[in-house]
This record gives structure tokens, C-alpha cells and sequence, in this order.
């Protein structure tokens, strides 16, 4: 069994989901590891390759362009976070009794452990509120604290996704600490949010979007 197959609950039998970027993942499973002696461990060295690249190219599109090569980014990877959202999530039947902290705190299961490849430990706090530690990142070793930025872009076309449902309209995340940081797990909070506290959320984004831009013109 995956280490992302199991929770407790035993609703969590019945969200059902897409595997993103099913075509590859299938001749993955049947073609390279059913067949040859490929050591999957070498795909998180490619995985934070890929990573630290992009902390490269955000930082140098910052230096260059200033704030519009910032947005720039920050859109492309969002568009990215959207449609990974969309793959798991397309056509995707809920059940009509699943209440929206159900839906949101599988989903996030289904984002930590697949799309993040994380280890995690899920909460269902109350039926407004959900959250989860992050035991294990794969960035966790080679990230600096401030490079976890970029997962806010990220979340948020992961969060728009499920926002497209009818159960995840008006629904948050909230970074509440990180590994990086020098915090022993990485907690997030996800809860049904009033406007005000949304607007927080891309008020913060803003500040640390500022942040990045002092730092390149020191």
C-alpha cells in the first residue's frame, strides 16, 4: 500500500480523485519500475534539481524585471498549481453528504502526499477548519525559509481548484510555520474564510513579494 492510500477516516474511502499526470505515471509504474532496475530515489534528486531551478530562475526574473517579472511568475506557477488542482479533481463525484472540512482536508491528503510527495499528519478540527503537519518535504534539506514562497503560488491555483467545486468556495490555507524556518514540521491551516481573512492572505503575499524585491536592489 502507498503511504498516501490510508487515512482513518473511513469516509476517506469514498473521495474518489484523478492521479495528475496520469499518462506518465502509468508508464512509470508498468514500464520503468516493472521492468528494469531503476532506483526511484534518483527522482527526488531530479524533483529538487527541478526545484532549486526554480528558486534560480524566480530570484534572477526578480533581479531583472523588478515587480512585473514577479507577477509573471508568480501567474506562470499558479497556472501550474491550477491545473494539477483540476487534473485530481476533474469529473470528480462527491458524496452528498460530504461536508466541505471532509472535502478539504482529503484534497489537501491527495496535494501533500501525491502532488508534494510529503509525508503528513491530516487533522478534521471542525466542520469551518482542517489542518496537517508536514513530517517529511522533499525541499525540506535544500530550501532556505524564504524559498517557500514559491509553494504559496502554488497553493493558490491548488486552492482555486477546489474553490471550483461547490463544497471548497470561500475555503483558506494559512502557513503557519515551516521546516526551513527551524520549526520541527511544516503546519498549515485550512478553514472557511471571510473576506477580510482572505484579503490577509494576499496582503502577506504582497509583503514577502516586496521583501524579494528589496533584497535584489540591495
Amino acid at each position: 500500500m502507498g503511504h498516501w492510500e490510508h487515512r482513518p477516516e473511513p469516509r476517506w474511502a469514498e473521495f474518489k480523485f484523478n492521479q495528475p499526470y496520469a499518462k506518465g505515471l502509468a508508464r512509470l509504474k508498468e514500464e520503468v519500475l516493472g521492468k528494469t532496475d531503476f532506483d526511484p530515489a534518483t527522482l527526488w534528486q531530479w524533483g529538487t534539481m527541478q526545484a532549486m531551478a526554480l528558486v534560480s530562475v524566480l530570484e534572477a526574473v526578480e533581479a531583472k524585471f523588478g515587480a512585473e517579472g514577479q507577477k509573471m511568475m508568480n501567474e506562470a506557477i499558479g497556472a501550474v498549481g491550477l491545473d494539477v488542482g483540476r487534473q485530481i479533481l476533474d469529473g470528480v463525484v462527491l458524496p452528498d453528504d460530504m461536508g466541505e472540512a471532509e472535502f478539504f482536508s482529503f484534497y489537501a491528503t491527495v496535494i501533500n502526499r501525491i502532488a508534494y510527495a510529503s509525508l503528513e499528519d491530516p487533522k478534521i478540527d471542525d466542520e469551518g477548519k482542517v489542518s496537517f503537519h508536514i513530517l517529511w518535504c522533499p525541499h525540506q534539506d535544500h530550501y532556505k525559509a524564504f524559498d517557500c514562497r514559491i509553494q504559496r503560488y502554488f497553493v493558490r491555483g491548488m486552492i482555486q481548484a477546489a474553490q471550483e467545486h461547490t463544497l471548497g468556495k470561500g475555503w483558506q490555507v494559512r502557513f503557519d510555520s515551516t521546516i526551513p524556518a527551524g520549526a520541527p514540521t511544516c503546519h498549515f491551516t485550512l478553514w472557511n474564510a471571510t473576506d477580510a481573512e482572505t484579503a490577509q492572505w494576499n496582503q502577506y503575499t504582497e509583503l514577502l513579494e516586496a521583501k524579494a524585491l528589496t533584497r535584489h536592489r540591495r
